[in-house]
């Protein structure tokens, strides 16, 4: 830690938490304040024979020892130095803090002037590196997933100082943002409800509009999304569509594994040297010469990667996947597509890490392209000052419908007058999802960028021409009211559903890539706080409820398993439309509803609830056979699952519960698992 951070309230905090870990033996002073803190300076000779000074805060009246060998040994080994260390236990004179300082910033002066790689400045190569079988780390750095080659391709030292730049620069940002959230929770939850913010009221009414789309990217008519797996990748790149949007987020279930692996197959498919040999089938599959455009969204603020540690706490994990991605593909680098935000500061962070990113790699401001999803109910309020934060970087804003329908219901958690019908009944039609989209699109349109449209969740369904007629001519007309409304695109879950929305484009678009200039929707000028919060009509059925549980149970078990994106019913299961059947369960739990429907006058409470987990556990059994069920993390997920609809306080993300059932630590010290 640094001197200049000794009296921060900061790192008094942060010194009062954990004031022991650099393995000295010393007696608890309990918290103490900054009158009471010295600095100790560690000097010390690693086995490679470079001397090295650190610096250590510490109460006045901490007895300490020098440590014995193998206090020294363990020491060594967490931190990958080893021998003794001369310490000095003094307090630091003016005169000492001035040349601590002085020695430190020289040492980044020094780093700075060493450049490696693509000439991103900063990154320095030292003239003793330590490569001890594993990962080459930068201090401050611990990775704690399994060693891998290829993943070691990806993890590199000025890679991962990269990530560390950002994370060291904008966590404090981050937190502050993620507080603000919380805050707005409980206003929520004491009965307030989200609205246009007066103090931006200058920047919805100015006459401003963003900075032009690019070329590159103007016709997106058709954009698919999926995870980052190898196939996934190649065949979503040749499926005709106009873009991929690679997800990291809720089409990826965030095990170490498949984040690493994604990271290896996005810069193989920017190389143009990605392939896939599937064995079972014996072909190869490899890019076409003509593919779509890549994009790629990184997790939201909230999720962190607990793989990675950086001073000693998670990193972040949206800045990993941005980091990692940027600093292996920036030559290449044109294009991202944000995660959901809920407010215009956190558009503002993205801003300055996107600002940050390029003035390190050293290309033109304005390089990086941000679609940003309106996923949460806040953020149909923040439309104009989210894209006002990103002007210079935004290429349009994403109807997140499923995702906004979850907040929806978590918005309103505390308002038993807003109950959710069951979820297939909450469509585009319903008034508030309707307002939300033209709104949107006006919004888009004013600002000079796209307006996109939401999710084709339907999967062809081969082996049933009658129920796949029905689906296809469902998509059709969800389509048809997009393009005409004024989208400029759209997404779809699958390949086989490209040529079908192609063409309703096609049609209605001609030979124009967009809408932005001749579709304004004057009209939704006048849409209003309450056209965006209008409780949504329908019934609450006994199908409903089991439905939420059976596809929640089964996303959940698949997720679990390291698969984030799931075909359940003919439909494209992924953690957002998860996350809907969570919180409507809790939802209908927490206030007793009473059923409409084929449950006519029962009452959704724990007895009837655990019944129907209990039977609707069998019917998964069943449809998926004994064997496969036996296998499978069914069980682990019925029980999260349960947990999750029955707490008596709605948690923010199922994903973040289940984030623990699925993070592997290396042991310590050691390289590989």
């Amino acid at each position: 830690m640094e001197i200049v951070e000794l009296c921060s309230k900061f790192a008094i905090n942060r010194y009062n938490e954990d004031n022991d870990q650099k393995g000295l033996r010393a007696k608890q002073g309990g918290d103490q304040p900054p009158e009471t803190l010295q600095a100790v300076v560690f000097v010390g000779v690693n086995e490679t024979g470079m001397e090295f000074k650190s610096c250590w805060i510490k109460p006045k009246n901490y007895e300490m020892t020098e440590m014995t060998k193998e206090e020294r040994m363990r020491y060594g080994k967490e931190k990958e130095k080893t021998g003794g260390f001369d310490i000095g236990n003094h307090e630091m004179t003016e005169a000492e803090r001035l040349r601590f300082e002085k020695e430190k910033e020289k040492e980044k002066t020094e780093q700075r002037k060493n450049t490696m790689g693509l000439g991103i400045n900063g990154y320095t190569s030292p003239a003793a590196r330590r490569i001890t079988g594993g990962y080459d780390l930068p201090e401050g750095i611990d990775i704690r997933g399994r060693y891998d080659e290829e993943f070691a391709k990806i993890l590199t030292k000025d890679a991962l100082l990269f990530v560390a730049e950002l994370q060291r620069e904008f966590r404090n940002h981050i937190k502050y943002a993620m507080e603000c959230r919380k805050e707005a929770k409980m206003r929520y939850n004491r009965g307030g409800l989200p609205g246009f913010d007066p103090a931006t009221r200058y920047v919805r009414e100015g006459e401003w509009t963003c900075a032009a789309v690019p070329p590159a990217v103007a016709d997106r008519r058709v954009e698919i999304t999926g995870p980052v797996e190898r196939k996934m990748i190649i065949n979503a790149l040749n499926s005709g569509a106009k873009v991929f949007m690679a997800d990291f987020e809720d089409a990826l279930s965030p095990s170490w594994e498949n984040l690493m692996r994604g990271q290896v197959n996005l810069k193989d498919a920017v190389d143009g040297t990605i392939s896939f040999h599937d064995q079972a089938r014996n072909r190869v599959y490899k890019l076409n010469d003509q593919t779509a455009k890549l994009f790629v969204r990184p997790r939201g603020w909230h999720l962190p990667e607990a793989h990675i540690f950086i001073d000693g706490e998670p990193a972040t994990g949206c800045l990993v996947d941005f980091g990692l991605y940027f600093y292996h593909n920036y030559a290449a680098f044109r294009r991202t597509q944000g995660g959901a935000l809920s407010f215009g500061r956190e558009a503002r962070i993205w801003n300055n890490v996107f600002e940050k990113a390029e003035r390190m790699a050293g290309i033109e401001r304005g390089s990086i392209r941000a679609t940003v999803l309106i996923e949460t109910l806040p953020a149909v309020f923040q439309m104009d000052e989210i894209l006002y934060e990103l002007r210079d970087h935004s290429v349009g804003l994403n109807c997140g419908r499923w995702d906004y329908i979850f907040s929806y219901v978590k918005t309103f958690q505390a308002h038993p007058d807003r109950l959710l019908p069951d979820r297939v009944q909450v469509g585009m039609s319903q008034h508030f999802m309707r307002s939300y989209s033209d709104l949107l699109i006006r919004t888009c349109h004013r600002r000079g960028v796209h307006a996109m449209g939401g999710m084709a969740a339907q999967i062809p369904i081969r082996d049933d021409p009658g129920a796949n007629e029905a689906a296809m001519e469902l998509v059709k007309k969800d389509k048809l009211r997009e393009v005409r409304a004024g989208h400029d695109g759209t997404w779809s879950a699958h390949p086989g559903l490209i040529p079908l929305i192609m063409e309703v484009f096609n049609n209605n678009m001609g030979n124009s890539p967009h809408q932005i200039h001749t579709m304004k929707r004057e009209d939704a000028s006048t849409i209003t706080e309450e056209d965006l919060l209008q409780i949504p009509r329908g019934v609450r059925t006994m199908e409903g409820l089991r439905l939420n549980t059976r596809v929640g149970i089964q996303y959940l078990a698949a997720w679990l398993t390291s698969t984030g994106s799931v075909p359940l019913y003919n439909l494209m299961e992924d953690a957002a439309t998860a996350e809907i059947s969570r919180v409507q369960n809790w939802q209908w739990l927490k206030y007793g509803v009473e059923l409409d429907g084929d449950g006519f006058g029962v009452t959704v409470n724990l007895d009837l609830f655990g019944r129907v987990v209990e039977e609707e556990m069998a019917r998964i059994e069943k449809e998926v056979g004994k064997e496969k069920f036996k296998k499978g993390m069914y069980k682990e997920a019925s029980k999260i699952f349960t947990r999750q609809c029955t707490t008596p306080t709605l948690d923010d993300f199922l994903t973040l519960d289940a984030y623990n059932h699925i993070v592997i630590h290396r042991p310590k010290g050691s390289s590989r698992l």
